[in-house]
């Protein structure tokens, strides 16, 4: 992948307080913990307590819908690759 395309991930992993992909009518809400050359893992179920890590692949990001939690104006912030 892209070293760009990896920065940009980076700075939308280090944006906000928590992140948020949308895509094929699901939607993870949580944080960013790693990513590699082809995908990122984000883990989620803070509020259920029931944590899941999810592996996305870049791919699939083409399709998906980010967004981060904006702490000064206390909202989802989109966010474009």
């Amino acid at each position: 992948m892209s070293e760009a395309l990896i920065n940009r991930l980076v700075e939308f992993a280090e944006s906000g307080n928590q992140q948020k992909i949308v895509f094929n009518d699901q939607t993870y809400q949580g944080w960013i913990m790693e990513i590699t050359e082809d995908a990122l893992l984000i883990s989620t179920g803070y509020a259920d307590k029931n944590g899941k890590d999810a592996w996305i692949q870049f791919s699939d990001l083409e399709q998906a819908e980010l967004s981060y939690w904006d702490n000064q104006q206390d909202q989802w912030t989109m966010f474009k690759l």
